[in-house]
C-alpha cells in the first residue's frame, strides 16, 4: 500500500500575512529602548498608543488611525506624567479614548484621550492611583467588567482597582517573586498568571485563592494565554535546554502539561496571541521577523501548524486590533502593529484568508465579544459572573460605545503616624524626585537658618534696649 501524508482539512490552512504599503506605516517615532518584556504597543479601532524614549520620567505617543500613516514629526504631543519609565499600557475595552498605563514611579494613571488626539503635551491624569511600594510591571482591564482594573508590581502584589471609586478594593498575594504574565479566561472570572519563579498559577481573583499550581522543572514558563472557553492554557517558555517551548494545559490538572512542542533553539521571549474566535494561535518571538501560526483543536494533538510569516526587520513588540476594528471586506481575521525599534517604525501586518467572494463571511467571523460591558464593579464584586456581551461584525462594529468615564470626586482623607500627616507627606518615588526634594529642602533649612539668625539679632536688640529702659533715671 502506497504511503500518503494526511492533509487536515482547514478553512485557515492558507491564511497568510500582509504587510501594509509605505504609505499605511507609521515611522519617525522613537520607540522606546527599555529592555522590560512588554510590548510597548497598544491598539484600539480608533487610538494607536507606542512607549517612547524619554529624558527624565516617561511618555507615550496617542496617534488617532484616522490619519492613515506616514512620517511622525519630532515634536508630536505626547502623554508624559510619568516620573519614570513606562512599563505597559492598555486601552479600556469598553470606552475607546481611555488608557491605562503603569510605570517605575510606582503608580497608575488612567489617561483620557480628546475627540480627534492630542494637540499638546498631556500632563495630567484623570485618575492616579497610588498602592504598589515598588514599581508596576503590567496592567489589564477586565474583560466583561466596566471599570475594574489589574495592576502587577515588583512588589510581587496584584492590585484589583474599582475606578468608580478610584480605590484598591482586593489583592492577591500569592506569589513569592516578580509577576511575568496575566491573562483572564472568557468570563473573567479566573486569572491565570506565570511568575518569575518558575510556577504557573490559576487563581480565583476576588478570593485571591489559588485554584491549580504548577511548579515547572522542564518547562520553564514565561508567558500565558487563556484558551477562550476551552478550560485550557498554553504557556510559552524554556525548557531544560534553553530551547523555545511551548505547553498545552488542562486549567483544572496543572500536574503535567497534555503536551510540550519544542520551537527552536533562539533566546527571544515567545508571546502567544490566541483568537478565540478562530481557534487560531499566534506565536510571535521577540527579536524575529517572523510569527507562526497553528490551529487549536480539541482532540489530539490538539496544535496543528499552518503557516509562517516572514520578515527581516525584527520586532520588539505587537500591537493587536480588536475584532471590531478589522477589515471584514478583506476577510482580514487578525491584525499586528509590529514595532521595528532600529527605523522607528510601526508596521501593521494584516491576517488574510483568501477568499473570492467579496460578501461578508459569516463562516469566519462568528459573533465576537462587542464594546459594551456585561456588568457593573459592584456586581462583579459581589461574586457575580457573566459571558461577554457578544456582537457582529457584520452590522454593529462600526458602532462607538456611549459609555463616559467619570473620575471620583475623592475626600480628602488623612492618615497621621507620629503626628506626620503620609498622604500630605508623600516619599519620593524615583531617585530624579529624591534629588529635587533633597535640593528643596536644602534651601528650605537655609532660609530658616537666616530667617533664625535675624530673629537672634532682633532679640539682643529688644534685650539691650529693655536694659537701658531699666537703667535710665524715672522721669518725675
Amino acid at each position: 500500500m502506497s504511503w500518503r501524508p494526511q492533509y487536515r482539512s482547514s478553512k485557515f490552512r492558507n491564511v497568510y500575512g500582509k504587510v501594509a504599503s509605505r504609505e499605511h506605516c507609521f515611522d519617525g517615532i522613537p520607540i522606546t529602548k527599555n529592555v522590560h518584556d512588554n510590548h510597548f504597543c497598544a491598539v484600539n479601532a480608533r487610538f494607536l498608543a507606542i512607549v517612547t524614549e524619554s529624558a527624565g520620567g516617561g511618555s507615550f505617543l496617542v496617534i488617532p488611525l484616522e490619519q492613515v500613516g506616514g512620517r511622525i514629526e519630532p515634536n508630536y504631543p505626547k502623554v508624559c506624567g510619568h516620573q519614570g519609565n513606562v512599563l505597559d499600557i492598555k486601552w479600556n475595552p469598553f470606552i475607546e479614548n481611555i488608557i491605562a498605563s503603569c510605570s517605575e514611579d510606582t503608580s497608575v494613571r488612567i489617561w483620557e484621550i480628546p475627540e480627534g488626539g492630542l494637540k499638546r503635551n498631556m500632563t495630567e491624569a484623570v485618575l492616579e492611583l497610588y498602592g504598589h511600594s515598588r514599581r508596576v510591571g503590567l496592567v489589564e482591564w477586565h474583560p466583561t467588567t466596566n471599570n475594574i482594573l489589574f495592576s502587577a508590581g515588583y512588589d510581587y502584589k496584584v492590585l484589583i482597582w474599582n475606578l468608580d471609586i478610584g480605590e484598591p478594593v482586593k489583592m492577591i498575594d500569592c506569589h513569592t517573586d516578580v509577576i511575568l504574565c496575566m491573562s483572564f479566561n472568557t468570563d473573567g472570572s479566573l486569572v491565570a498568571t506565570t511568575c518569575k519563579d518558575k510556577k504557573l498559577r490559576v487563581v480565583e481573583p476576588r478570593s485571591g485563592r489559588v485554584l491549580q499550581e504548577a511548579s515547572c522543572k522542564n518547562h520553564r514558563v514565561n508567558r500565558v494565554v487563556f484558551l477562550g472557553s476551552t478550560k485550557r492554557l498554553l504557556t510559552t517558555g524554556v525548557s531544560r535546554w534553553n530551547t523555545r517551548q511551548i505547553a498545552l494545559w488542562d486549567q483544572e490538572d496543572l500536574s503535567m502539561p497534555l503536551i510540550e512542542e519544542e520551537i527552536d533553539g533562539l533566546s527571544g521571549l515567545l508571546f502567544p496571541f490566541y483568537d478565540a474566535d478562530t481557534h487560531m494561535l499566534y506565536l510571535a518571538g521577540k527579536g524575529d521577523g517572523n510569527i507562526r501560526y497553528y490551529e487549536i483543536g480539541s482532540e489530539k494533538p490538539y496544535l496543528s501548524y499552518l503557516m509562517e510569516f516572514r520578515s527581516p526587520a525584527p520586532q520588539k513588540g505587537l500591537g493587536v486590533m480588536p475584532k471590531h476594528g478589522l477589515d471584514v471586506s478583506a476577510c482580514e481575521v487578525f491584525r499586528f502593529y509590529k514595532l521595528v525599534t532600529l527605523k522607528g517604525l510601526i508596521e501593521p501586518i494584516s491576517m488574510i484568508v483568501p477568499r473570492r467572494s467579496e460578501t461578508y463571511q459569516e463562516d469566519i467571523y462568528p459573533m465576537t465579544p462587542g464594546t459594551e460591558p456585561a456588568l457593573t464593579p459592584d456586581e462583579w464584586l459581589s461574586g457575580v459572573n457573566r459571558d461577554p456581551i457578544l456582537m457582529s461584525l457584520k452590522e454593529g462594529y462600526k458602532k462607538t460605545s456611549k459609555i463616559v468615564f467619570k473620575a471620583p470626586v475623592r475626600e480628602k482623607k488623612s492618615v497621621v503616624v507620629n503626628g506626620i500627616d503620609l498622604l500630605e507627606n508623600v516619599p519620593p518615588r524615583t531617585e530624579n524626585e529624591l534629588l529635587r526634594m533633597f535640593f528643596r529642602q536644602q534651601d528650605e533649612i537655609r532660609r530658616l537658618k537666616d530667617e533664625l539668625s535675624q530673629k537672634d539679632i532682633r532679640i539682643r536688640q529688644l534685650h539691650l534696649e529693655l536694659k537701658n529702659l531699666r537703667n535710665s533715671p524715672k522721669n518725675n
